[in-house]
């Protein structure tokens, strides 16, 4: 289970331990769990991220406004030395079909790997070219993808969201955009509104009409009902093919994730919202449940 956080808007204690600005040193580089409670306390409730991400705008999933700025400094140094971002994850960040040993966040998913960590402060050892995909890879990313095509880590970065939900990245060298998936009746508004889903559901679907009254938390963007970039409701056969775009990857996530044990938000930015092009990649935020009561509504 995830550890317990209380603030009550004072100091933060987890696992009986306080944290401070005085106890957590501020950092430059990926952030640890500690920076992140301490620092970027999250802007926005776990309903309110659902809501968000099935409002049809994939945009108002955001990152606090000052760890994004300490990404964009950290990424500068990572280009210069691999020449871009892609180059750093696929020669060194990404462990193809093995489990994540350089993270500094973890999953409770992880918790059967017991190998070692590489230090905070360990530097990649310079870059390497990323090899094409092999003439019998598969066509496109599935639920049944084979593991080597496959990297699954928290996200370095983490979107604003609350200490309890983990944010994974399902990378993957396949593509998650393909005419075999997805239908030209849907593939323009595909690219402009990218796909999502939930999985182990706690109660009903996210009720969009609570958007306008969740936009105040995204108000230091700028965020205004107007100001949203989606489609309009397709017809029922249109909105069974977006569905069908995304089924693969809600297999995969439900695989994955024990819907007896973890609810989840996964989305698959368009890319227009993409800040790692070209390669292909699966948010998802995941929260656990209380086993003794998971009320499952799938």
């Amino acid at each position: 289970m995830n550890r317990i956080i209380s603030t009550n808007e004072g100091p933060i204690v987890e696992a009986g331990v306080v944290l401070t600005p005085e106890t957590v040193p501020l950092r430059t580089g990926p952030p640890t769990r500690e920076e992140l409670l301490v620092y970027y306390p999250a802007k926005f409730t776990w309903e309110q991220l659902k809501v968000f991400v099935t409002s049809g705008d994939l945009g108002l999933l955001k990152r606090d406004r000052s760890l994004h700025k300490r990404y964009g400094e950290w990424a500068v140094d990572i280009v210069e030395e691999y020449g871009s971002v892609v180059n750093y994850l696929t020669s060194y960040r990404l462990q193809w079909g093995k489990p994540d040993t350089r993270a500094l966040l973890r999953s409770a998913l992880d918790v059967e790997y017991e190998g070692p960590s590489i230090a905070a402060d360990t530097q990649p050892q310079g870059p390497e070219v990323p090899q094409g995909l092999p003439y019998d890879a598969p066509a496109y990313f599935t639920a049944k993808a084979p593991p080597e095509y496959i990297s699954i880590i928290q996200n370095d970065w983490p979107y604003s969201i609350p200490a309890d939900v983990e944010h994974t990245l399902i990378w993957t060298r396949l593509p998650i955009f393909h005419p075999d998936l997805i239908h030209e009746s849907v593939t323009a508004r595909v690219e402009q509104d990218g796909l999502w889903g939930f999985t182990g559901l706690v109660g009903p679907p996210p009720d969009l009409s609570l958007l306008p009254t969740y936009l105040p938390a995204l108000a230091e963007w700028g965020i205004t009902m107007d100001r949203l970039i989606r489609s309009e409701r397709g017809s029922e056969e249109q909105e069974e093919a977006v569905r069908r775009a995304g089924q693969e990857v809600q297999k995969f996530v439900r695989n994955r994730w024990d819907e007896t044990k973890w609810e989840t938000a996964w989305f698959v930015n368009p890319p227009r919202l993409q800040s790692v092009r070209g390669l292909a990649h699966v948010h998802v935020f995941a929260k656990q449940k209380d086993v003794a009561n998971p009320n499952v509504d799938v």
